[in-house]
């Protein structure tokens, strides 16, 4: 209490550079079906916002329109490791080229996570979407299927899980440094060990992450572990989060905890899905205008300033 929280800065330092508020769009792919724009347009919302977009390997449109389309916006591409290396390395080359800032890889993708609602409804897309990062590799047929025998890329969950690849280990990270100067994050990260085994390698950003809760049943949520995660890596790389964040609170709760920025999913296909670009632009005004009203309410007045002494758990309070 009795703080000046007249001017309240958002600013953040990611990855040496500023963004305006320290949130930004986790990697979501298929938008195209909630929307005909798709990806550009919660590309198109978090650039003009100043914040982070980052593109998924399975969107539906390419690496090249969003570089074309977010010229001078932050962007970072999300990879899931392919079965084939060569198409590994051509999208990271890819990603480079189009101005992407950042490599995302994906761990906790191995195999395909039981999605029960698309295995009894199916997945199937208008016949004027794709999967556009992959069309150069395979002959792309978009209609979408929920049955698993389709052949090609006519069935999304069966294409994924053929091209995802399963013989992952930290061999990975030196691989990916042969073929890239750009910065490697650590997409999926849950515990302590592999926190310390990040940091060891060398990695440049740990992202806390259960996927959404959409891979493994009961999975640890990414604000319990968090943490004991920064315990452990000691600022020796920057931490980002997301599955679970909602509202402002949940942004500075995860700040407090020692996340340097948080990045939402959901919510951006719900801002995508009614308005595109408009919609996603006002799920990100929500969520900054409820941050900084934390910020105000909380005595602090700015966001780099938040320690671990501003929360605690609610089970403190419930022994009292």
């Amino acid at each position: 209490m009795l703080v000046d929280v007249s001017k309240r800065n958002l600013r953040k330092i990611v990855l040496g550079k500023p963004v305006e508020f320290p949130i930004g769009f986790s990697p979501c792919g298929f938008q195209g079906v909630a929307h005909a724009d798709g990806e550009l347009s919660s590309a198109e919302a978090v650039c003009g916002l100043g914040s982070i977009f980052v593109l998924s390997t399975y969107a539906t449109r390419s690496i090249e329109e969003i570089g074309n389309a977010c010229t001078n916006g932050r962007k970072w591409f999300q990879l899931f490791p392919n079965s084939q290396e060569l198409v590994s390395i051509d999208l990271i080359k890819r990603a480079e080229q189009a101005g992407f800032e950042a490599l995302v890889v994906t761990l906790d993708a191995q195999f395909f996570g039981n999605k029960r609602t698309t295995t009894r409804d199916g997945l199937t897309f208008p016949a004027h979407l794709r999967l556009a990062n992959l069309a150069k590799y395979v002959e792309t047929k978009p209609t979408v299927s929920g049955a698993a025998s389709d052949e090609g890329v006519n069935n999304v969950s069966a294409h994924v899980s053929r091209t995802l690849a399963h013989n992952l280990t930290w061999d990975l990270v030196p691989k990916l440094r042969r073929h890239t100067k750009l910065p490697i994050i650590l997409k999926g990260i849950l515990t302590r060990e592999d926190a310390a085994l990040a940091v060891q390698h060398n990695v440049d950003g740990i992202w806390i992450s259960n996927h959404g809760g959409r891979q493994i049943d009961t999975a640890p949520q990414p604000i319990d572990v968090l943490q004991e995660i920064s315990a452990v890596v000691q600022g020796k790389c920057e931490i980002y989060i997301d599955s679970g964040i909602r509202k402002g609170t949940d942004v500075f709760k995860a700040l407090a905890l020692g996340a340097t920025m948080t990045f939402v999913g959901r919510p951006q296909i719900w801002g995508v899905a009614v308005a595109g670009t408009s919609g996603a632009t006002r799920v990100l005004e929500i969520l900054r205008e409820e941050l900084d009203l934390t910020l105000a309410l909380s005595g602090v007045a700015d966001v780099n300033k938040i320690t671990k002494e501003a929360v605690c758990r609610a089970e403190v309070f419930a022994k009292l």
